[in-house]
């Protein structure tokens, strides 16, 4: 009860910080780039249920980061439904879907996992495309969204939009914090390491995948809302191939052992594409670079290389093999493909 009771204190305290912070920041360009933040860093957090805690390599999760957007502008756009509503209507409906495509993709393990999430994506993206008449097509659902009053709260001042984002955030983070520490997420850490061994303890472990992707398309549409707010729109390249990528490579560059890695991940994504476009035209050519440096130089994520630094493990790894990385499969699926992930839940 008193560790339930501290969590909802730093929520709280966090979310008063936002609103204190939101009073002094004049500048814009800060309070978007932290609204930004709060999307793409839920979206990664939310592939990281599956890549890092579950063992399940997505390259199909931007489906439902676009399927929340998507849902959440039309409603809005089309019905008059508030805000509360039409987050709860999009969050139901990419859940379902989540069930029925997880159904079919959960059966299966590693590089098919993989590739049949990212089959099933690209279907949808074409779907898309074609029913331009709902979905605007090509062009997206461009005009605006509207954010009607709810609660007392005015998502058209900036202040109280940016508080909104920040409590969202907060709210959608410690939510996932609590599943991975709990029984469940010990389940999904058992599933990751050996999944024979959590079928003789007695897991299910099909159905347990299975809930696992229906949180975290459900984490995802969240997200995918939030980003449909800050853009007030909702585009086809929410659910293209390309984003679920960025949200792998937010994984590997913050880490997959760490809970705040793929946030600081993709804050690092987010400062690098502004630092990039400010003097080059050659993005591609410089995220490549920065997956050399992870991938060769420190051979994990930022915050894994920094905790374990400051665990004094750094040294025992460098000179010790590979032995102490199974726990990090899902990083090495990552930087390896999801062969050499394959071989390492195998053990």
């Amino acid at each position: 009860m008193k560790g339930t009771l501290k969590e909802v204190a730093v929520v709280v305290t966090i979310i008063a910080g936002a609103v204190i912070f939101s009073g002094l920041v004049e500048s814009g360009s800060v309070r978007d780039s932290i609204i930004r933040l709060c999307g793409v860093g839920l979206f990664a957090l939310s592939l990281n249920l599956l890549v890092g805690y579950t063992g399940l390599l997505s390259f199909g999760h931007a489906m439902f980061f676009g399927l929340g957007a998507y849902t959440f502008a039309i409603l809005l756009r089309t019905t008059g439904f508030g805000i509360p509503l039409a987050a709860a209507c999009s969050i139901a409906l990419s859940g379902a879907v989540a069930a029925v495509v997880g159904a079919i993709c959960v059966r299966l393990t590693h590089v098919y996992f993989a590739f049949l999430t990212l089959a099933i994506q690209m279907l949808f993206y074409s779907l898309l495309i074609a029913c331009s008449g709902l979905t605007g097509g090509e062009q997206g659902l461009i005009g605006g969204i509207p954010r009607p009053k709810f609660l007392g709260v005015d998502l058209m001042q900036p202040g109280e939009y940016f508080v909104f984002n920040i409590a969202i955030f907060v709210a959608a983070a410690w939510a996932l914090w609590r599943i991975v520490r709990s029984p469940f997420g010990a389940a999904l850490r058992m599933i990751r390491d050996n999944p024979q061994r959590a079928v003789f303890l007695g897991v299910d472990v099909y159905r347990t995948k299975l809930a696992a992707f229906v949180l975290a398309s459900a984490f995802a549409a969240i997200a995918g809302m939030l980003t449909a707010l800050y853009v007030s729109g909702a585009y086809p390249n929410f659910a293209f191939w390309t984003m679920s990528g960025e949200g792998l490579f937010m994984i590997m560059l913050g880490g997959v052992n760490g809970f705040a890695g793929p946030v600081v991940g993709a804050g690092l994504l987010l400062l690098l594409d502004t630092v990039v476009n400010a003097y080059t035209a050659h993005r591609g050519l410089f995220l490549g670079l920065a997956i050399l440096v992870t991938s060769l130089g420190l051979r994990k994520g930022v915050v894994d290389f920094v905790r374990d630094a400051s665990d004094g493990r750094f040294a025992s790894e460098r000179t010790g093999g590979r032995s102490k990385e199974r726990a990090s499969g899902a990083q090495s699926g990552l930087h390896e493909a999801a062969i050499q992930q394959s071989n390492t839940e195998g053990v």
